[in-house]
């Protein structure tokens, strides 16, 4: 066996074994099942550190529910992301000298379908690298036949029952994207900006009014100014006109309470194309609609010369013309908050335009209900309770349509030119019959029919997502979807909870009648050491893939899960991936240690006995521990239970405990329930470590396919020995006194010592044997009486003396414990000076009292011991 363990040598053999026996895969049969649904990653997309996070978490749960005796089954899969796939294939096609407006619907796809053929599936194949235990035969794509024609059912459905309609609304525009974009695709951004005051003049006189725009360039598109009816200052302006800088439109001046006259100088310029709220003033005002942009967020004719410039520039050189015109007064630093596509971080420009919507007031209800009344649906952690309640209950009506040919294409076909004139049907045949019942014009026929060009949003096929993987949408009574949904786990982002996670309840409901999952494992962000988020642009995101080949798979699971506390951001630190694989050598050098014992049948000696009762008792209480830092989600916690138990208890204890003398054998019993000992200490780590724990496993002994580790049985919970263990725990304290007498005082480890107590603390004797062999004891008495001429120390209210040979210098050793209590006399003082201030006391914190009264008992039983120590040898 080699001195330290190596991953490169066994990941790929593992991960191969386990595909080659099957382990991943599911089937309905008697057990019960435990399920969870891959969110699923954008299908040109590439594994990065918050994939990592995510996936580990999943893999945890799922290894653990296979243990555990369930029926595991998790589902991968990739989403054809519209947005962003359709992004790319454009950029490359322009690379290639293609415009993508010359090409017909059929051709783009042909296009993207090769792009995602080539590209699509990367990350699933690089999450084999981390381990993960997808049921590969499962994997789903949101493009998949089936997969659309749930989309497609379920847009039909839902047009059915009056939910689905089509308005001319104000809509996000993504001007790059060249799509619409729903409300929750809109980050704002608090931006630092500038405020043009300009001058307007009032038809007909010498007269103006002044008003202020963060947007210059929208005034090409002004159709009125509008003033409060109650302002004094303009009310001799009723009925007059007033003439837009530069394109000299003339224009009305009207009135209308939503202006405020209190906010700059109380007249405001209205361009109903552009802003949600100076339409809803043309519509009361019967204003006209002038869109001045093209859909890249070029000006149109209507910017005049400056005709097929992009906006921005527009800006800057409209100020100047407003400027040389006079009709610039001032420009203001301004900072204001600017909505960006969350895509293709694109200022967003409000646009008017027909667009699918869903409508979300009632379908919303049954996931309020089920998440903030019953709890049938728990997030973790529930302060998130609060984000979900404040979308839920303000939520606005869908836009489910894109501008975009990558998707599912939306299901309406007309038959006419009026905007009325369509039909909702899953195939154009369904259509062609529902059209010739509207219009009972039996002639046409399938070539009148035109499909609408837009597709729908990414996110309306990925709510199906728990219920479409197990052809649940298409056929509820099929076998696998009975038995899988609902799920029982998902684990994703916060920044989704809207997005997808709602969605996916509010989808459960309505189709189901059942939740989606039944709870909800919210990761925080990953970040660097200096709090920023991990990305790309800023150049502080490792490459997942190299921090496996440097760590090893198991070392960065361990590193990013000891720091990842559900809905906490991790500050990501390639040390903690460090401390993984160091986690790992320590547990390959404990079982190396143990396999190079020589095993011989001869009596257990009584301090192997005491251990092995302890270490049971241990990985008892440790194991209630685990399973309640499941049942709460709180991973990390089970994870540091696991590393301090092996570390720290088998490392560092147990196995020094039952370590045979040197060139000894050990006994038969002692080393069979030590092999025992590490089998549960391994079952314990495979989820967080599986290929370490999968080699070990297999080098213990030869095992058929049906023993191996991944499907082996999670240790029994079982009522632990406290009593055993809080012996135990004072035990170690015991030998820790003698570890540091004989440190402090230069006795060797190999000289054995006698050791006498008075026992205070009325301790059973089960671990003297561990005391003698751990701190080479020689003889251990229990006395009356303190004794003269020894090192002393305490435990607790326990007294140990360690009788002094020749070799210690006594009035040395006096000398330094009476400076040592000269100090702890001046600390105590200081300490006890804080105390009775009765300001400090009635000033700071309870918890920083309650430090300081520990210091005053610390410091008084090192006085006394100290005290003890000096009579001894007096």
């Amino acid at each position: 066996m080699p001195a330290q363990f190596n991953p490169k040598d066994v990941e790929q053999k593992w991960y191969d074994y386990w595909m080659k026996n099957n382990y991943f895969h599911s089937t309905p049969d008697h057990r019960t099942p435990y399920t969870i649904v891959i969110p699923p990653p954008n299908v040109t997309g590439v594994l990065h550190m918050g994939h990592m996070l995510n996936n580990t978490i999943q893999d945890v749960l799922i290894r653990r529910a296979r243990l555990k005796g369930l029926n595991a089954c998790w589902v991968p899969g990739t989403d054809h992301a519209s947005i962003a796939t359709e992004a790319k294939v454009v950029a490359k096609l322009k690379n290639e000298g293609i415009n993508k407006a010359d090409l017909t619907r059929e051709e783009f796809l042909k296009h993207a379908w090769e792009w995602t053929d080539k590209h699509g599936g990367i990350i699933l194949e690089q999450l084999k690298k981390l381990g993960c235990s997808c049921d590969w035969e499962r994997t789903k794509f949101t493009m998949d036949d089936d997969m659309t024609a749930s989309v497609i059912k379920s847009f039909v459905d839902l047009y059915n029952k009056g939910y689905i309609y089509r308005g001319y609304r104000m809509v996000n525009w993504d001007p790059e994207a060249k799509t619409t974009l729903s409300d929750e695709e809109v980050i704002y951004e608090e931006r630092q900006g500038k405020l043009y005051h300009l001058r307007y003049k009032i038809e007909g006189t010498e007269e103006y009014v002044t008003i202020a725009t963060t947007r210059p360039e929208t005034i090409l598109g002004d159709t009125a100014i509008c003033i409060h009816p109650d302002d004094e200052r303009y009310t001799h302006l009723k009925g007059k006109k007033a003439i837009v800088p530069i394109c000299n439109r003339v224009i009305p001046i009207i009135f209308d309470e939503y202006v405020d006259m209190e906010f700059g100088t109380g007249c405001l310029k209205v361009t109903p194309a552009h802003d949600v709220n100076d339409k809803e003033l043309g519509e009361r005002h019967n204003l006209e609609i002038i869109d001045i942009f093209n859909e890249d967020a070029t000006l149109n004719s209507f910017g005049l010369h400056y005709q097929g410039k992009d906006r921005f520039v527009v800006r800057e050189e409209i100020a100047k013309e407003l400027e040389n015109i006079g009709a610039l007064v001032k420009v203001e630093d301004h900072l204001n908050k600017v909505g960006t596509s969350e895509r293709t971080k694109a200022v967003i420009e409000p646009r008017l335009s027909d667009q699918w919507f869903l409508k979300m007031e009632e379908l919303v209800k049954p996931a309020i209900k089920a998440v903030l009344e019953t709890e049938e649906v728990k997030l973790y952690p529930s302060r998130f309770n609060n984000t979900y309640r404040h979308w839920m209950e303000n939520i606005r009506d869908w836009n489910i349509s894109r501008q975009l040919w990558w998707g599912q294409q939306i299901p309406a076909y007309y038959y006419g030119e009026g905007k009325e004139d369509f039909v909702v049907a899953e195939t154009k045949e369904q259509a062609l019959e529902l059209a010739k019942s509207k219009t009972e014009n039996t002639a046409l026929t399938v070539a009148d029919l035109k499909q609408d060009v837009d597709a729908l949003d990414t996110w309306f096929s990925s709510w199906l997502w728990p219920m479409a993987v197990f052809g649940g949408v298409l056929d509820p009574e099929n076998e696998d979807f009975k038995y899988y949904y609902p799920t029982n786990d998902l684990v994703t982002g916060p920044d989704i909870l809207f997005f997808w996670v709602a969605r996916m309840i509010i989808a459960g409901y309505e189709y189901t009648g059942k939740k989606p999952f039944s709870n909800v494992y919210l990761t925080g962000l990953v970040r660097d050491k200096q709090r920023r988020k991990m990305s790309k642009s800023l150049g502080n995101s490792p490459d997942p893939l190299d921090l496996i080949d440097k760590f090893g798979a198991d070392g960065v699971r361990v590193g990013l899960l000891l720091s990842a506390s559900a809905g906490n951001d991790i500050m990501f630190d390639e040390e903690l991936c460090n401390n993984g694989k160091a986690f790992a050598n320590k547990i390959w050098n404990a079982f190396r240690l143990i396999k190079g014992w020589e095993v011989a049948d001869i009596p257990q000696p009584e301090a192997s006995k005491v251990a092995i009762n302890w270490y049971e008792a241990k990985l008892q209480k440790t194991l209630i521990e685990i399973e309640d830092n499941f049942e709460k989600y709180r991973l990390s916690d089970a994870l540091m239970a696991i590393y301090k138990l092996v570390w720290d208890d088998f490392c560092s204890w147990f196995l020094e405990m039952i370590k045979p003398g040197y060139q000894q054998p050990i006994d038969r019993a002692t080393f069979d329930k030590a092999i025992e000992m590490l089998e549960a200490n391994l079952k314990l780590l495979h989820p967080f470590m599986p290929f370490l724990t999968e080699e070990i496993w297999q080098h213990i002994t030869e095992r058929r396919p049906e023993d191996a580790l991944i499907v082996a049985k999670w240790p029994e919970v079982k009522e632990a020995n406290a009593d055993l263990v809080d012996q135990f725990d004072f035990a170690a304290e015991v030998i820790a006194g003698i570890r540091t007498i004989r440190k402090e005082k230069n006795i060797s480890f190999k000289e054995v010592i006698d050791l006498k107590v008075i026992n205070n603390e009325k301790m059973p004797i089960t671990f003297d044997a561990i005391i003698l062999k751990l701190g080479n004891v020689e003889s251990l008495e229990y006395v009356t009486e303190q004794v003269e001429g020894a090192l002393t120390y305490r435990v607790k209210s326990n007294e140990y003396f360690i009788p002094i040979s020749g070799s210690i210098d006594v009035e040395a050793e006096i000398a330094k414990l009476q400076e040592e209590l000269k100090y702890t006399q001046g600390f105590l003082r200081s300490v006890q000076g804080k105390l009775s201030n009765e300001k400090f006391v009635n000033g700071a914190p309870e918890k920083v009292i309650e430090t300081e009264r520990k210091k005053e008992a610390d410091a008084l039983a090192k006085i006394a011991t100290i005290e003890q120590s000096l009579a001894s040898l007096k």
